[in-house]
């Protein structure tokens, strides 16, 4: 999917896991399918979810960064499975980077032609528990998700006009411009990647949200994405009255769901057809929202 990005082996992670993880030695190592754009994901033991990001890191303050993102989604006053820090581990000859293992969490990924009906309150309900978080401690933020929408502009206009192939471009243009005229609010904790494919249901509601690395202070209309990524008209509608997000708010949530599905449709158009269903979807709603 991305140029210079690495491609490691289930047997490279064998022996990655027997140096640097040495409990789970011996232990089956798997791939797991998955259509993240991040992380090559692979199942150690019944156990065990180990993370490998496609473009390895060295820096020794990526382990804080993991860390810390940890320490604030075990505050989450949630029911609902989040990840669990089992350990990190330095670069490795096989794989020249940090990687992060997790505790399994069992669900089904989501289908989006197929949405439980509660799902839009269960997503309500998380997302008012990240930003029920206090300000204190650490407040991490994310590279471009943790500033206001004109901070990204210019690069979201140019990712406008590269859709033009896929999608009629004014109206998406027009939700930019509104979106970016809409009155900034105060900052509070998000999830900040609230995809279609971080998400796992089980008995017919949310079961987990995955990939909590990225947690962040920002603006709270970022963990909107789902009313547009996923949710249908009635779902949408409920996901917003649950969460009692005023216009501004929805104003700017359409900016930030904009902003991710215009960047991703061009680029993953040929290398992932998940995101880039993802991205029409979106794109579709936003303009008839």
């Amino acid at each position: 999917m991305h140029e210079g990005q690495v491609d490691v082996e289930p047997a490279d992670v064998a022996l990655l896991v027997a140096d640097r993880y040495p409990a789970w030695a011996g232990l089956p190592v798997r791939r797991v399918p998955s259509s993240g754009t991040v992380n090559a994901l692979f199942r150690v033991g019944d156990e065990v979810a180990l993370r490998l990001p496609l473009h390895p890191d060295p820096d020794p303050a990526t382990v804080e960064r993991i860390r810390a993102a940890q320490a604030v989604t075990a505050r989450i006053p949630t029911a609902v499975a989040l990840p669990e820090l089992l350990g990190v581990a330095a670069p490795h000859p096989r794989y020249p980077g940090w990687s992060s293992a997790y505790r399994w969490i069992d669900g089904e990924p989501i289908d989006p032609d197929a949405v439980p009906d509660r799902l839009a309150d269960d997503l309500a309900a998380f997302v008012r528990a990240v930003r029920a978080l206090p300000l204190d401690g650490p407040l991490l933020r994310h590279p471009w998700r943790s500033g206001p929408l004109v901070a990204v502009d210019e690069e979201v206009r140019e990712a406008i006009a590269a859709c033009r192939p896929f999608v009629p471009v004014p109206p998406l243009e027009a939700v930019w411009v509104d979106a970016l005229a809409a009155p900034l609010a105060p900052s509070c904790w998000i999830h900040t990647d609230l995809m279609p494919g971080n998400l796992l249901v089980r008995d017919g509601g949310l079961a987990a949200v995955l990939d909590c690395e990225d947690v962040a202070v920002g603006d709270p209309a970022v963990d909107l994405l789902p009313a547009w990524n996923l949710l249908d008209p009635p779902a949408r509608a409920r996901f917003r009255a649950a969460l009692r997000v005023d216009d501004d708010a929805w104003r700017r949530g359409r900016g930030w769901a904009l902003a991710q599905a215009a960047l991703a449709l061009p680029y993953y158009a040929e290398t992932n057809r998940h995101m880039a269903d993802t991205a029409r979807r979106t794109l579709a709603a936003l303009v008839q929202d």
